[in-house]
């Protein structure tokens, strides 16, 4: 990793305890998405449907929200719009997780909240660029822990 990038990526995570709430209900997705973001220091926040992400969302504030668009109880469009409405999560970026690849889907994500997406199946090989691409930048020293 070069200089540049390794400093970049301090500069995101501060002193490595931001907070990601991982909204999504298979469990092996869920249990790789954790592992991933754990070895690199992120305190991860657990929902296994829309309802309970959204609540979870409201308690910790995270720092980022990764979600699955296919979710028992509410979707994730629904998740995305209702997050979004909530005033006090507004600058929360959210991250679809998703299969859904196909023409219009990205534009229906957006349209839902989601400042991005992150195709399924992930690669564990490019997941934390992907995923630290859409962190908010901290102050030195910061954590997130809010």
């Amino acid at each position: 990793m070069t200089r540049s990038k390794v400093e970049n990526r301090q500069s995101k995570i501060g002193n490595r305890k931001s907070k990601i709430l991982v909204i999504e209900d298979n469990e092996q997705n869920m249990y790789l998405v954790t592992f991933i973001l754990e070895k690199h220091g992120y305190q991860v926040v657990q929902a296994w449907d829309g309802r309970e992400g959204i609540e979870l969302a409201r308690q910790v504030k995270p720092a980022l929200i990764l979600l699955d668009i296919q979710l028992p109880v509410m979707d994730g469009y629904a998740v995305a719009r209702e997050l979004r409405s909530n005033l006090a999560l507004a600058d929360v970026p959210i991250v679809a997780v998703t299969s859904y690849a196909m023409v219009g889907d990205r534009e229906r994500i957006l349209a839902a909240g989601c400042q991005g997406y992150i195709e399924k199946p992930i690669n564990p090989e490019t997941f934390m660029d992907d995923v630290e691409r859409y962190l908010p930048a901290q102050p030195a020293g910061g954590g997130g822990d809010s």
